[in-house]
């Protein structure tokens, strides 16, 4: 019984990193996270970290355990979730692909207005939400919720800690990722920095008109499925 528990543990572990940690892709998103932080000093960066690792693995836990069941309630499908995502994701990849080079100037500004009560109130949105944690990442995480259940509790619950560990992983890793992001890019020199943001942020766009190419594909599908079986048709 003990082995059984600890392999459903360990598949719970693997079945979760696996479904989730190429979703958040926590090295793609680092360049994204240095743009949005433009001017913040090196502390609030961290400070920022911290908190949207920690932000990621609440948000996707909830969806982990009760995210099917609010969705039913609510009335909402994974499709209007992945549509609506989508379309935060490519308007903050937009504004960041057409955001204008900060001039040496102005960056002591910026340093100065991007204070920790800033970095605060933006920790969620949208530096955790839906940058970092996106909606893919969540309709993954409800889909990983789904498929870690059985009908046995013992191996249920072995299961969902393994997710749970999964999760905790992968939280360390983005904050490892967030907070030592300047320096996996320092070699690339100022002019290299700013082209790598720029190619990261026309990437975060194509990903987000994806989430939405994806949300409205389902919904078109289920449409005209619909239609085919209406007694009217």
């Amino acid at each position: 019984m003990t082995f059984d528990l600890l392999s459903a543990f360990g598949k719970g572990f693997l079945f979760a990193l696996a479904a989730l940690l190429p979703i958040l892709n926590p090295a793609a998103t680092a360049p994204i996270f240095l743009g949005l932080t433009e001017g913040a000093s090196q502390t609030t960066r961290a400070l920022l970290a911290r908190r949207i690792a920690r932000n990621m693995f609440w948000l996707l836990l909830g969806a982990m355990l009760i995210g099917s069941y609010v969705l039913e309630f609510f009335g909402i499908s994974l499709p209007i979730v992945r549509v609506g995502g989508g379309l935060i994701v490519a308007a903050n990849a937009w504004r960041l692909l057409t955001a204008t080079q900060v001039a040496v100037d102005s960056r002591t500004e910026l340093a100065e207005s991007f204070t920790p009560d800033m970095a605060r109130r933006q920790a969620f949105y949208p530096l955790t939400f839906p940058v970092s944690c996106g909606p893919g990442s969540i309709a993954a995480a409800i889909t990983v919720g789904v498929s870690l259940s059985d009908a046995r509790l013992s191996l249920s619950l072995a299961r969902i800690g393994g997710g749970v560990l999964a999760l905790l992983a992968s939280g360390v890793l983005l904050y490892l990722a967030f907070r030592y992001a300047q320096q996996l890019l320092k070699p690339l020199g100022e002019a290299g920095t700013v082209i790598f943001l720029r190619m990261a942020a026309f990437i975060l766009l194509c990903l987000g008109v994806q989430i939405v190419w994806d949300g409205a594909s389902e919904l078109l599908v289920d449409l005209l499925r619909d239609g085919l079986t209406s007694p009217h048709a």
